[in-house]
């Protein structure tokens, strides 16, 4: 019986941990994910609409732009970004 009543302390010490803890982190942790993914989107976009009439981007906009795609990528952003991303690198650098 006490072997019972010590396993039914720890899964009640696991839920309240689980609970107090990790579920609302965890939530957290999530939310940050989506706000850093749609600000990526955000300068991504920026960038693209900034040039895109003349087919032409900076070379340091360039690299920011690709810095900006391989991390918003990393954080499982959508596919749209993926056609802007394959435009912009066919666009001519200019200095």
């Amino acid at each position: 019986m006490e072997k019972i009543n010590d396993t039914l302390t720890i899964i009640k010490f696991v839920e309240f941990i689980l609970g107090i803890i990790i579920i609302p982190l965890a939530i957290a942790i999530w939310n940050l994910i989506k706000g850093v993914r749609c600000q990526l989107r955000n300068d991504m976009l920026h960038i693209y609409y900034s040039y895109k009439d003349i087919k032409h981007i900076r070379q340091y906009e360039k690299e920011n732009f690709i810095y900006l795609y391989k991390a918003y990528k990393a954080l499982k952003g959508n596919s749209f970004i993926d056609d802007i991303y394959k435009e912009i690198r066919t666009w001519e650098v200019i200095t």
